[in-house]
């Protein structure tokens, strides 16, 4: 530890954003970088804690005292080599991830935590600056070949420890482009995509194979996996939004969340979107149904476009600013969150119950909501919309195709039910990330992938070296 005094002396600083009336201008990520003096000051208010719990909450177990230790002491080399033994893509998690490791952090007991997610950018935006991340393919191969539907956050965490551990891995995925929510689903003001395809490049110098535009359960099928490769890992998310069956829900200028952010990620990066089909907020009232990060990313999406108005509305009550007793530390505690696509404008509504839709010649025009604690009054008020977009959340991955044909059981909640090991019903064939475990985080995505690696690489072998976390 080179400061035993560095959390006395020095105060939490986080890093700045872009103002806001440059970057709703603009798509582009609305992070000020600091310097790296700045880090080395932060990273000293790490105490090396006895037990530290920031390892306890964080679902990939980063070493997080001990890079933190190595930033403030100028050996930036060493500190990323502890990054990447556990993270396969910090230069992600360091930008959207929601800092689980800080609501543990012991000095936020009684004081402001560590800037761990700051520290941890900082530390592979060094590395990549300095030509420290490079393309290392394994020296020798197994023989054995794996296959990976899906490319999100489980999918390329799985396939980089399977390539590390000298599999040849084969990824297929149904979009254009390899990322999944990644690149369709998180808007370029939080994750440029140049981002993606710089690691991307990577683990394709390093033997990983990637097949796009391949839906497998349609275009291919389920049988050529099975029989070609000698394991088959499904990774395909969790797809099947939750919707609002409610009268009016017919009305055109009524979205799905996911439709919304994914349109707009396409024609940021240049793709073509028709205008039949296009989801414009410009000079429209918005309104977004939702509370969570997808819905703030889709207030910050309409912002961008120009939308007159932005409204978002809350099922639930406002959460507490601080921490109560029903989340002690060091739990993750349940919080109202002001993001940047908050500070940006629009208003914020919560416990609004959305009763019914209204519009005029098929078009969407108001909705009629209740408050939650007026539902036994027939008190209603309105709010006017030219597009809503339904930010609630996803149900389950999609049962048709592949899971259908695969005949794979369901758990209670309709995701993929498997073993310990990660394994399906069916010998031979894995599932992990949100497909498996539910709708989560991206770390949690990353670190359902790692975990599945490690299960499917002691199936295939019979023993393992690579990591459990």
């Amino acid at each position: 530890m080179g400061d035993v005094r560095g959390f006395l002396k020095v105060e939490r600083q986080v890093a700045k954003y872009r103002p806001v009336c440059e970057r709703i201008k603009d798509f582009g990520e609305v992070n000020v970088f600091p310097e790296p003096g700045h880090s080395q000051k932060q990273a000293s208010r790490c105490m090396d804690c006895g037990t530290p719990f920031c390892h306890w909450s964080c679902p990939i177990g980063n070493y997080i005292p001990e890079w933190n230790d190595l930033v403030f002491g100028g050996h930036w080399q060493r500190a990323f080599q502890f990054l990447a033994a556990t993270n396969n893509f910090p230069e992600i998690t360091g930008r959207i991830c929601p800092a689980l490791c800080e609501y543990s952090c012991v000095l936020g007991i009684n004081d402001d935590p560590v800037t761990i997610k700051e520290n941890e950018l900082a530390i592979i935006e060094y590395a990549f600056q300095n030509g420290l991340v490079k393309p290392n393919p394994p020296q020798k191969r197994t023989g054995r070949e794996i296959a990976i539907v899906g490319s999100g956050p489980a999918g390329l965490s799985l396939a980089d420890q399977l390539n590390k551990a000298g599999h040849l891995v084969v990824v297929f995925e149904k979009a254009d482009k390899i990322g999944g929510i990644l690149r369709y689903g998180i808007p370029d003001f939080k994750l440029e995509k140049w981002i993606l395809d710089r690691r991307i490049e990577i683990l394709k110098r390093e033997g990983i194979v990637f097949n796009t535009g391949v839906y497998v359960g349609k275009g291919l099928k389920v049988e050529y996996l099975k029989k070609e490769f000698d394991a088959v890992c499904l990774a395909t998310g969790s797809s099947v939004p939750r919707d609002l069956d409610i009268e009016g829900r017919s009305l055109s200028g009524i979205h799905f969340a996911m439709d919304y952010l994914v349109q707009s990620n396409k024609k940021v990066n240049a793709e073509l979107i028709t205008s039949d089909k296009l989801i414009d907020a410009k000079d429209k009232r918005v309104v977004v149904i939702g509370g969570g990060d997808t819905g703030a990313d889709c207030v910050g999406v309409a912002h961008r476009q120009g939308a007159k108005c932005v409204v978002q509305i809350e099922l639930l009550a406002k959460p507490p600013e601080c921490r109560t007793p029903d989340y002690p530390w060091p739990k993750y505690p349940v919080l109202c969150k002001t993001t940047t696509s908050h500070e940006e404008g629009g208003i914020r509504e919560w416990s609004v119950s959305t009763k019914k839709f209204s519009g005029e010649n098929g078009q969407v025009k108001k909705l009629f909501c209740q408050r939650v604690t007026e539902e036994a009054s027939d008190k209603k008020f309105e709010i006017e919309a030219d597009l809503v977009i339904l930010a609630l959340g996803f149900l389950h991955p999609e049962h048709n195709g592949l899971v259908k044909d695969l005949g794979l059981e369901l758990d209670s909640r309709g995701n993929i039910r498997t073993d310990e090991n990660y394994m399906t019903k069916v010998l031979g064939v894995f599932s992990a990330g949100d497909m498996h475990r539910g709708q989560s985080l991206v770390v949690s995505g990353i670190s359902e992938g790692r975990k599945a690696a490690y299960c499917i690489d002691k199936y295939l072998m019979g023993e393992t070296y690579l990591p459990k976390m």
